[in-house]
């Protein structure tokens, strides 16, 4: 590779939000893309979490702005783009990474899926389809005034293959890959070619969201469903945060230039599997 190869990968003075900053998989975005010389703004509800991830990332070096965010009301998304904006100057890149699953909203036995409750299942949709629509007018909108941008979903492996017990987050999720496409071409036709939309869809990472599906919470030995789903990853093993990294720089930088719409999976080869 020479050195012009590598620049296409260059991010640095990339100017990037990330929603649910704060998170496990979005901290470590943040992280990396501080590292790596873009300036960050960590977008989270979680505020003090926020605080304490940008204090890290500046004991390394990196710039980082905590903003305080609900990414289900357009008028706290607003204002936290304003804020960014003025912090960082402009936003080039937006990361949505708000998003999870709720214990109550999964059909895990007993429970049946007959007994989900409908405030429960609106719960799952609203956080991670609305909470990524919302974003991407309020961001968004600044892109298409700009005439360029790049907006980068968080989808789910659960998009692309259903998995049991959790029909909400599956069907949200799907529904947030969906968006991606349709918000590609219509930012590229009615606005502009030089703004992009992609996904990334994370395989089986434990989180806190779904550390309860696959571990006991009492040995923190897998569960039934953890040693399964193990089972169907070529890689036997689940993914690490920074696994994510070399997709997130790829989309954000300027080697994928010519890619809009796409939902890539990050998941060690469970898509790939059979199984047989």
């Amino acid at each position: 590779m020479t050195p012009d190869d590598r620049s296409m990968f260059d991010i640095r003075g990339k100017c990037v939000a990330i929603t649910g900053g704060a998170g496990v998989l979005c901290g470590e975005m943040a992280k990396a893309a501080a590292r790596l010389g873009a300036k960050v703004a960590v977008l989270d509800y979680n505020l003090p979490g926020a605080e304490a991830l940008c204090q890290e990332i500046a004991r390394g070096g990196g710039q980082a702005l905590a903003v305080k965010v609900n990414v289900l009301e357009p008028e706290s998304v607003q204002a936290a783009c304003a804020q960014t904006v003025r912090s960082l100057g402009r936003v080039d890149v937006l990361v949505n990474g708000a998003g999870g699953n709720k214990k109550e909203a999964t059909c895990a036995p007993p429970r049946t899926f007959f007994e989900l409750p409908p405030d429960m299942i609106r719960w799952v949709f609203d956080l991670n389809c609305l909470g990524t629509m919302v974003p991407c007018q309020v961001f968004g909108k600044r892109m298409a005034e700009a005439g360029e941008g790049n907006i980068i979903n968080l989808s789910s492996m659960n998009a692309f293959r259903p998995l049991t017990s959790i029909a909400a987050y599956s069907a949200a999720k799907a529904a947030v890959s969906n968006f991606t496409q349709w918000l590609a071409a219509y930012m590229a036709m009615r606005h502009s070619p030089r703004i992009r939309v992609n996904a990334i869809a994370p395989g089986f990472f434990l989180t806190e969201q779904n550390r309860f599906l696959l571990t006991d919470e009492k040995t923190g030995d897998l569960t039934p469903r953890g040693r399964q789903i193990l089972a169907h990853t070529p890689m036997a093993r689940f993914g690490e945060p920074a696994d994510l990294i070399g997709t997130l720089v790829y989309l954000i930088s300027d080697a994928s230039a010519f890619l809009t719409g796409v939902i890539i999976p990050v998941d060690g080869g469970f898509n790939a599997y059979a199984g047989v």
